[in-house]
């Protein structure tokens, strides 16, 4: 009897006990998780800050209990002699668990930070410290697998030029642009030599870099004037990788004085708006599905620092949900070219085009990629130079 009453309170003992656990779990989810975002511009600029601030939104709609604070034109000219550390010194004393940075230039401070505070967990967005092994526990990498959007772009661009002379605009210089040129150069190549059946010596890809992510003036090369330059020398298609429409709204300016003239914009999916009759398409990033795997992980408790490098849904690279990387074709794409591109997105699928193939040379003439050589994830992001064919720096001529 005694041993029954025994084994009666400790069974009780363990339900209050399972039952003060639950409570007290469902408490604690009662606080929202707050994450923070960091972007270079306005997040409703149309263009790449857009395009991170909406990743955001969407994971905080996906995650029930999330809640995402942001911190936006985190660049010189907006927020001088404020630094990486300070902004998330001030996101962790407001409750953020996890912290993204949204670009590149970002890695020197964003590390400082993810020292500092090893109980917070952040994302690098196109970082690259734990390929090259630095990175501290608490700091993944996140990247889209930017050379195929690129591809895309400059492919549609090499089936639209009448001139074969195509522009590239470009940000600062460091090893993702560099790679997002190259890319672009690569798939410009590639329509130019096998779908025109045209020379590759006679195809131009001239490539100018204002400096930054966007025009600073007295800081920055203009990237109105760059482009005005481009069209007025013969140059037909510019492909931007700035945070500014710049190129399209040239673009269109030209248009409407009678030039034929085409631009591609950067990384936001509806940055063709207001310049429909010289858009040509959009490579794009749709960065919620990354963050939800990385948020997920740091949530649940399985966190582990990786580089999470996300390719397109290649069997439908506009599904929101599942595609990092994407493309839309622009309403100035023709009906050929855009036939040609379906068949270049299914032949980059099946890896019977591999553009990062050997044998490639860089400016210099030193090799890249030796013949039937593979790029490497590494190999991708450690390009010190463009590539043989391309004209314009390979450095910094303005430094970041």
């Amino acid at each position: 009897m005694r041993n029954k009453i025994t084994r009666k309170y400790a069974i009780l003992g363990i339900g209050i006990l399972l039952l003060l656990t639950t409570t007290a779990l469902i408490a604690a989810t009662d606080e929202p998780y707050i994450f923070g975002l960091l972007i270079v511009g306005d997040h409703n600029d149309h263009v790449r800050s857009h395009a991170f601030y909406e990743g955001g939104k969407y994971a905080e709609d996906m995650i029930p209990g999330t809640k995402m604070i942001y911190i936006e034109k985190v660049n010189p000219t907006d927020r001088p002699n404020i630094s990486i550390p300070m902004l998330v010194d001030d996101m962790v004393e407001k409750g953020a668990r996890l912290i993204i940075a949204s670009s590149s230039d970002m890695k020197d401070g964003i590390l400082e930070a993810a020292k500092k505070h090893p109980e917070v967990y952040f994302i690098h967005v196109f970082g690259d410290d734990v390929l090259s092994g630095n990175a501290p526990k608490n700091l993944s990498n996140l990247v889209g697998r930017i050379e195929y959007g690129k591809m895309m772009a400059g492919f549609t661009a090499a089936l639209t030029t009448q001139t074969g002379k195509i522009g590239y605009l470009g940000p600062l210089v460091n090893q993702e642009t560099r790679l997002m040129a190259v890319s672009c150069y690569l798939g410009a190549r590639y329509a130019w030599e096998k779908v025109l059946k045209q020379d590759p010596k006679e195809l131009k890809f001239q490539v100018s870099w204002i400096g930054y992510w966007f025009n600073i003036p007295g800081v920055t090369i203009d990237p109105i004037e760059t482009a005005q330059d481009f069209f007025n020398t013969g140059y037909d298609v510019v492909i931007s990788d700035i945070e500014t429409k710049a190129a399209v709204m040239v673009a269109k300016q030209k248009n409407q004085e009678g030039k034929a003239v085409w631009a591609i914009p950067v990384d936001y999916i509806d940055a063709c708006r207001g310049a429909a009759e010289v858009c040509l398409g959009v490579p794009y990033f749709n960065w919620g599905p990354g963050y939800i795997q990385l948020m997920k992980a740091a949530m649940s408790g399985h966190w582990q620092s990786k580089w999470l490098s996300m390719e397109p849904d290649w069997k439908d690279i506009g599904n929101h949900d599942m595609s990092a990387v994407g493309f839309v074709a622009g309403p100035a794409l023709s009906a050929d070219a855009q036939k040609h591109l379906a068949i270049f997105i299914k032949d980059l699928e099946s890896k019977k085009v591999k553009l990062f193939k050997g044998p490639l040379n860089y400016q210099d003439g030193s090799p890249f990629l030796k013949s039937g050589q593979t790029a490497s994830d590494k190999q991708l992001w450690q390009m010190d130079q463009l590539l043989s064919g391309m004209t314009g720096p390979s450095q910094a001529e303005i430094t970041e």
